[in-house]
């Protein structure tokens, strides 16, 4: 289906081939009603596809960056499908796909990602092969070629992990620590002892709490939290970055963006498996995880500490 937005930057492009100066939008295409003209998309059209001349060009690499700061100002998820700025306008999947897209580039993408701030992505799933546990590992910093002996061995767990409900299309931080663990690089930053989570609810639905603890073996310290939230989720999360928070300050800077759950093996019912997908960000990144088990509390438990993992293994690289 074709979005009014998209027919207006369709209109400011024809119009500036025809003599206009003067293209009036907004970031995101933001706008009430049906949306505005998309600056994000008519910016790298004129100056990439068209050859023309704008005062914004010296600052293009930064559009990606722009289209996220101005979402998060508007407290709005990302479109991850928009043109250029997208986080999926250069992910890749398919095995002869992305084995083309390592050889030669421009054979499926149209413009280098970067001249717009954004970046290639590889997809991994079930249908991966080589090429694409090659290429993400690449992707994600992770020194791998086809003589690596773990390649046959990640590329089997990923398929038995698939088999059993988890997807990583949209989990690659899960993903990069999965690569970690099974090349023994992994180093956690604290240990589980336990966790529990109560919820006590009056009959007439007037007073309700829900509360949870966590117990973390943080560098060899144990360290016990406790803490109310919204619901059982809410609570864990709170409990979980309270025990964190002194040994490592830089979680207070990270945020969920989605929380999504997918029943899995419906026919099950209430005994089925679920899957919890999360997205988070720190304000310059976004990133995915993702969890699997028959207890939603216990799935959502997974996807957090991948998540929460994932910024302290960022924070350590960049040191």
């Amino acid at each position: 289906m074709i979005q009014p937005r998209h027919l207006a930057v369709a209109n400011a492009l024809a119009a500036v081939e025809n003599g206009a100066s003067h293209v009036q939008g907004t970031i995101n295409g933001y706008g009430e009603r049906t949306g505005n003209c998309n600056l994000t998309s008519v910016i790298p059209c004129l100056l990439l596809k068209m050859g023309l001349t704008c005062a914004c060009e010296p600052n293009l690499s930064h559009l990606r960056e722009l289209s996220l700061f101005v979402d998060d100002l508007a407290n709005v998820r990302p479109d991850i499908r928009q043109p250029f700025v997208g986080a999926t306008a250069f992910a890749h999947k398919g095995g002869m796909h992305v084995n083309a897209v390592e050889k030669i580039a421009q054979s499926y993408e149209h413009i280098r990602p970067e001249l717009v701030g954004n970046r290639r992505r590889v997809l991994v799933s079930e249908l991966s092969g080589r090429s694409n546990i090659m290429m993400k590992a690449h992707e994600l910093g992770i020194d791998l070629s086809k003589d690596t002996p773990q390649v046959r061995d990640i590329l089997q767990q990923l398929k038995q992990l698939e088999h059993d409900g988890y997807e990583f299309e949209a989990a690659d931080a899960s993903f990069h620590l999965l690569i970690q663990k099974l090349l023994k690089k992994h180093r956690p930053f604290f240990t589980l002892l336990a966790y529990r989570v109560i919820m006590d609810r009056h009959g007439n639905g007037d007073h309700r709490i829900v509360e949870a603890s966590v117990k973390l073996d943080v560098n060899g310290e144990v360290v016990h939290t406790v803490s109310e939230g919204d619901g059982p989720v809410h609570a864990l999360d709170r409990a979980f970055r309270k025990a964190l928070i002194t040994f490592y300050p830089s979680i207070a800077q990270v945020r969920l963006v989605d929380y999504k759950v997918r029943i899995i093996d419906s026919q099950l019912a209430t005994a089925a498996k679920n899957r919890v997908i999360i997205e988070s960000t720190d304000g310059a990144d976004i990133w995915g995880t993702v969890g699997v088990h028959d207890n939603i509390i216990e799935a959502s438990w997974e996807a957090l500490v991948d998540s929460v993992e994932y910024k302290l293994f960022k924070d350590k690289k960049k040191k």
